[in-house]
């Protein structure tokens, strides 16, 4: 059976990350994507220059579309915007229940435009939360949402990552992009126990839509494995080769895409 992936997100005109980023993902994975808009952003491999929210009474409405004719095996959650959206889009996963839900607590840009406004961050940490199957934060976001210091070791990493599932995450997955060094380490944080993912750093600077890209994997994925460890390496293995191959796209004059297509082009 062939899953079926739904994202909930924002749009990236330049199409490196965001639902562009997310669909060539489901793509690539075999997966068949749908969409729900949560924002415009003017945008390229330079930096965001303009975001303009869509309405969250037309989220909700292009959310209840897509589940009232659809199956939906999983649901991404990208950049919601504000926290009138975070709420719509929270009591449509309320209406619709769905399985497997992989929230991408998306907050800043890489070029460091904000993507959600600071009221939203409770909103999300109150509302979806408790409605993820599983949550990916860098080591910022998990900071924002749990009001605390960047975590600044793998140890520090964890003890968030439990701090987060007291907070009412299902399972938490601490990517440690952030601390820097020769590998890029990621623990994996559920009631059953930890899990630490760790690949040498790919040797490029195009790395625009990385989090969303391994998000995406995620719930492409899941619904294929039988547990999130399985599913994290997989979805892992996934972005490395997209990185791996991110030199051969030339896209924009600033922090290109990674190459999502890498095994066809």
């Amino acid at each position: 059976m062939i899953a079926h992936a739904l994202t909930i997100a924002g749009s990236d005109s330049g199409g490196g990350a965001g639902i562009q980023a997310d669909l060539k993902t489901f793509s690539a994975l075999r997966a068949y994507g749908m969409s729900v808009l949560t924002a415009l952003t003017a945008q390229n491999t330079q930096g965001v220059t303009a975001v303009h929210p869509v309405p969250p009474d037309f989220v909700a409405a292009q959310l209840d579309a897509v589940f009232a004719d659809i199956r939906v095996d999983a649901v991404k959650l990208g950049m919601l915007a504000n926290a009138e959206i975070v709420h719509a889009v929270a009591d449509g996963l309320v209406r619709h229940r769905p399985t497997h839900v992989v929230l991408d607590t998306v907050m800043i840009a890489k070029g460091g435009h904000p993507l959600l406004a600071p009221e939203a961050v409770s909103a999300i940490r109150e509302r979806l939360l408790p409605l993820a199957s599983l949550i990916t934060p860098n080591l910022p976001e998990a900071a924002a949402l749990l009001g605390c210091d960047i975590a600044s070791n793998e140890a520090e990493m964890r003890e968030q990552g439990h701090a987060l599932l007291a907070a009412g995450a299902q399972a938490v997955l601490m990517k440690g992009g952030h601390l820097g060094g020769e590998e890029s380490p990621d623990w994996l944080v559920t009631p059953a126990g930890e899990t630490r993912y760790a690949k040498v750093r790919v040797a490029t600077r195009h790395t625009h839509g990385t989090g969303c890209t391994l998000s995406a994997a995620l719930a492409a994925l899941r619904p294929r494995h039988a547990d999130w460890p399985a599913t994290v390496a997989a979805a892992r293995d996934y972005l490395q080769a997209a990185l791996g191959a991110a030199d051969r796209l030339d896209v924009g004059h600033g922090i290109g895409p990674v190459h999502h297509f890498h095994a066809w082009w």
